[in-house]
């Protein structure tokens, strides 16, 4: 058993636990609108708690390929009053998807159990509010910015550079407080990443758990299952799957995905392969 405090919670993560999204955005790429009400963002909780999530992810600010940026305030008022909801009615660990140290502070103060950054705690004051709140901390890597991020992607190594990168901001976190035992890795699947880049990071995902860290990979419908498998945004569900399934055999243990219940099954099936005796 290898169990993490998420707020008021803790996972146990030796085994793989499912993190549910929940896009309370006009523009994110798969359901961008369908979830802004208050009434439609917790009868989408509800459905992905009943289905097997461990974690609902709650994002205010689109990070596909190109997306604009949102005033500090846009996000707060997308996020905070879904984050209190979701606490007061279920009984499950809130993740934010954010890089904004204003929400971060509310959304601790309301019941978050993850900080969910895909820019690693850069922007400012974010590592000092992060370190404030003594939650657990996903750091991602991203190349560039989502306006810019898919222009012409280059590394000297993709693999070396992105844990280099990460290793980097864990230092950060250290000198800020933040104990390494809060800390998760993202290698940043499709931020700033060719078919390729992708390709080698899931192939090499073992690198990333043996710096000491657990892992998520968050792929869900992202446009590399459509590149290498030539499928339309709805259709990439099983192209998905694979994908989650390959990552989890080389030691993640979260997964940020849309459907939530195929891959609970999935994923509950592996682990009990791989732990029988």
């Amino acid at each position: 058993m290898s169990l993490m405090p998420f707020g008021d919670k803790s996972l146990d993560l030796s085994l793989p636990h499912v993190m549910g999204i929940l896009n309370v955005t006009p523009d994110s790429f798969s359901d961008g609108g369908a979830f802004n009400s208050l009434d439609a963002a917790l009868r989408q909780s509800e459905k992905m708690i009943q289905e097997g999530a461990s974690i609902i992810d709650v994002g205010g600010e689109s990070t596909r390929p190109g997306a604009a940026p949102v005033s500090i305030q846009q996000e707060l008022d997308r996020v905070l009053p879904i984050v209190e909801a979701i606490k007061k009615r279920f009984d499950i660990v809130v993740s934010v998807d954010t890089s904004t140290t204003e929400v971060i502070r509310g959304a601790a103060l309301l019941g978050m159990g993850l900080i969910n950054d895909v820019r690693a705690l850069e922007r400012e004051g974010a590592l000092l509010a992060a370190a404030e709140t003594n939650l657990p901390i996903c750091l991602m890597h991203m190349k560039g910015m989502p306006q810019t991020m898919q222009d012409r992607p280059d590394y000297v190594s993709v693999v070396d550079d992105v844990m280099s990168y990460l290793m980097s901001r864990v230092v950060q976190c250290e000198l800020m407080g933040i104990h390494r035992s809060r800390l998760i890795l993202d290698p940043g699947i499709g931020f700033g990443k060719t078919l390729a880049h992708n390709l080698l990071l899931l192939k090499h995902t073992e690198v990333f758990k043996g710096m000491g860290f657990e892992v998520l990979i968050g792929l869900s419908r992202k446009t590399m299952i459509g590149e290498a498998l030539g499928l339309p945004v709805e259709e990439r569900l099983y192209g998905t799957m694979g994908a989650n399934a390959s990552a989890y055999l080389k030691g993640a243990r979260i997964f940020r995905v849309h459907d939530v219940r195929p891959h609970v099954e999935m994923l509950a099936l592996m682990s009990r392969i791989e732990r029988e005796i």
